[in-house]
């Protein structure tokens, strides 16, 4: 996997892309007989969880945002978050005549120009679609940045001049046009029952409080669905498939109110599916959702931020089976571990393996956090063969495109676009898949870690100075 960074390629000015870089390295995929995943990088890299590099957004469009600062996600205190263009300038001229959707959709249609012999040759598998922060489907509720500490519930991020009108049109043309955006829902660092909005009782279960959700969820839905279109026109019949990345919030995921995820517009409540709507707007484009966080578990997790990581990424792939599209998955965090590896299996396989066929369920693909000088040291990498070796349960490498779970096919155009009405029909719960609770494929457990030890520890000694 690669992210195919906007802030490198379209660095130089308005349509003044350089995939000269990015050539080299798809050439040096194909010599290696891999296959490459690659990320339309539309966001700044640095300043969250995981980041070690930084690579803003083009510095021509920052420029414009020093004009008008409004075409960056803005909080209640008028913070200004510049890691990706809010989504209320998507179909807004303010970048010399375009819109943010055109500047996505010229910049991937330039890719498929510039590497049109590598997707003819079957190279790229899948592209993934950057759809906000971090590549994730999602508003930047969360930003270490400014302030922000795990685990708190985040901000929401609607505060722009362009989101801010397109909420009081909203609000008129439901008859409120009294009704402001939320006041008394607390700073990144707060707990939910710190806040009026998230409190027992709070203004979330009010009738402002539901339109504000949804209509705030909406957006991210549309925003997702129209890049998505873009995205399934500029590589219109290449041999490769779309998908879209939906972050894995899980902390106060066991709380009624959900404020974290609701902070980042995923608007699901014990009553209300926030993530099956996500996985319709996917069927359109018969697109992949790519989830995080499927390598942790409940008991890792602090008591205090109420997370239920196993329970969301039961509901999120759930969502995704049950509207019949294809589902990945990846890990949030860098882990070597064997439960950790564990958990990732269960998750890919919830049923295990089928001995007479295809498992009923199953993940399409896995990304894995992350190669490093960390993963290739004798135990990780061990651990980390066996890994890759039980993914593929126990089998060998299988070099025939035809036998594959799907078989990849030259891209269709979209389908219509599906009506909201439509769409909110699938926030009706339903009950997710039965889970194993542990993987019939298991890299091993804490007798196989003990053994590693020492094994080390004997290596250790063997090659030690005899005169030490």
């Amino acid at each position: 996997m690669v992210d195919v960074w906007w802030g490198i390629i379209e660095a130089e000015g308005p349509k003044k892309y350089d995939w000269s870089a990015y050539r080299q390295l798809c050439q040096m995929v194909r010599e290696e007989g891999l296959k490459l995943q690659v990320i339309m990088s539309f966001h700044q890299c640095g300043g969250n969880v995981g980041d070690i590099v930084n690579t803003l957004i083009p510095q021509w469009v920052r420029d414009i945002g020093k004009e008008d600062p409004d075409i960056f996600y803005t909080n209640r205190a008028g913070t200004r978050n510049e890691e990706y263009l809010t989504i209320g300038v998507d179909n807004q001229p303010l970048f010399g005549g375009r819109t943010a959707v055109e500047l996505y959709s010229d910049y991937m249609k330039s890719y498929r120009e510039n590497m049109a012999d590598f997707l003819e040759a079957g190279l790229i598998t899948d592209i993934e679609v950057g759809l906000g922060p971090a590549g994730e489907l999602r508003y930047p509720s969360y930003p270490q940045r400014h302030g922000w500490v795990f685990p708190g519930i985040g901000e929401f991020q609607c505060y722009d001049k362009y989101l801010q009108a397109d909420f009081k049109e909203a609000a008129t043309k439901a008859g409120h046009p009294e009704w402001e955006l939320p006041d008394d829902a607390g700073e990144y660092k707060d707990t939910p029952d710190s806040t009026k909005f998230f409190a027992e009782h709070g203004t979330y279960l009010t009738e402002r409080g539901n339109f504000f959700l949804t209509w705030y969820s909406n957006k991210l839905i549309e925003h997702g669905d129209q890049i998505l279109d873009a995205a399934n026109q500029a590589f219109l019949g290449c041999k490769t498939k779309l998908a879209a990345k939906v972050s894995g919030i899980h902390w106060w995921y066991r709380v009624d109110n959900h404020a974290a995820e609701l902070t980042a517009g995923y608007y699901n409540l014990n009553n209300r599916d926030g993530y099956r709507t996500i996985a319709r707007m996917l069927t359109r484009h018969d697109a992949i959702l790519n989830f995080t966080c499927v390598e942790m578990r409940d008991s890792e997790q602090t008591a205090e931020a109420m997370s239920g990581p196993e329970e969301l990424v039961q509901q999120v792939l759930s969502a995704g089976w049950r509207e019949g599209i294809e589902v990945a998955c990846e890990n949030a965090l860098n882990r070597y571990d064997r439960k950790a590896y564990n958990q990732i299996l269960k998750n890919c396989r919830p049923n295990g393996v089928n001995r007479d066929g295809p498992p009923k369920l199953r993940v399409t693909a896995v990304t894995y956090l992350r190669l490093s000088d960390e993963l290739l040291k004798g135990k990780n990498y061990k651990i980390f063969k066996t890994f890759v070796r039980k993914m593929h349960a126990d089998q060998d490498y299988c070099p025939d495109p035809s036998k594959y779970f799907k078989l990849i096919k030259p891209m269709e155009r979209s389908k219509p676009k599906i009506p909201i009405e439509d769409m909110l029909e699938a926030t009706e719960p339903m009950k997710p898949f039965p889970f194993d609770p542990v993987t019939d494929m298991s890299v091993g457990g804490d007798f196989a870690d003990f053994v590693d030890e020492l094994f080390n520890k004997v290596t250790s000694i063997l090659n030690q100075d005899p005169s030490e």
